[in-house]
């Protein structure tokens, strides 16, 4: 079978259940299903998952390395439409790399990479729509601010001319206490109305949580960005 129809042939059915999981768990907790976008993380899969994501109407595509994406978005720009995430840690030395193939980056995870991204610039580029990841959960070994160092440095984050901070992301731990997940989103959701109730002048509006694992979870705590690949696409081929 072509690899793109294969991809069709899983996504369809398990696009729908998505959808109509988000309707379920918005309608729980009283909120609009227009509110929440699934970015189709193609990570790891062949071209063909991304000709099926198109052809099932989705429009907003993410991946997690540089590389990939500099070899993507090319392939498919004349697909005017489509939207790319970056949803990976970005690599400071890399950041001049980022400009101009993506439509959001959801991991800006330190001072330092904002500096590098605003520095890098090009020439009348318009400012880099940005997420700020924070460390809700507190794991050591997961990149971003915590808490207390996104309340210090928000300020100067948002000074940063070259950058437009678009919102907030985090990563829950991968584990099936549903309170741990929910707590984790939740504490990025509370940052996120501290935020905009402070006179930082910050107002962000995605909150980029939940991915396949725990996307309902999120749509529930306020997510308005799923980031969801094997859900879509099955595990990733070796």
């Amino acid at each position: 079978m072509d690899e793109a129809l294969s991809y069709e042939s899983r996504l369809a059915p398990a696009l729908a259940e998505v959808r109509q999981g988000i309707e379920r768990a918005c309608e729980r907790v009283g909120r609009d299903p227009k509110e929440v976008r699934i970015v189709a993380v193609t990570k790891g899969h062949g071209e063909g998952a991304i000709e099926a994501a198109l052809a099932a109407g989705l429009r907003d595509l993410g991946e997690n390395r540089i590389g990939a994406l500099g070899e993507r978005v090319p392939r498919f720009a004349d697909h005017g439409e489509l939207r790319w995430h970056m949803v990976g840690h970005l690599q400071s030395r890399k950041a001049p790399q980022v400009h101009g193939l993506v439509r959001l980056l959801h991991s800006l995870d330190s001072l330092r990479l904002g500096e590098r991204l605003d520095r890098s610039r090009p020439d009348a580029a318009d400012p880099l729509p940005v997420l700020v990841q924070v460390n809700t959960s507190g794991e050591e070994a997961k990149y971003g601010f915590t808490p207390d160092a996104f309340r210090r440095e928000l300020p100067e984050l948002l000074a940063l001319g070259g950058l437009r901070i678009e919102g907030l992301m985090t990563m829950a731990p991968f584990t099936a206490d549903e309170g741990v997940v929910r707590t984790t989103f939740r504490r990025l959701k509370e940052l996120h109305e501290e935020a905009l109730q402070g006179d930082s002048g910050y107002a962000g509006r995605e909150l980029s949580m939940g991915m396949s694992n725990d996307w309902e979870i999120a749509v529930e705590e306020g997510s308005t960005l799923l980031r969801l690949g094997t859900v879509l696409f099955g595990e990733r081929p070796e």
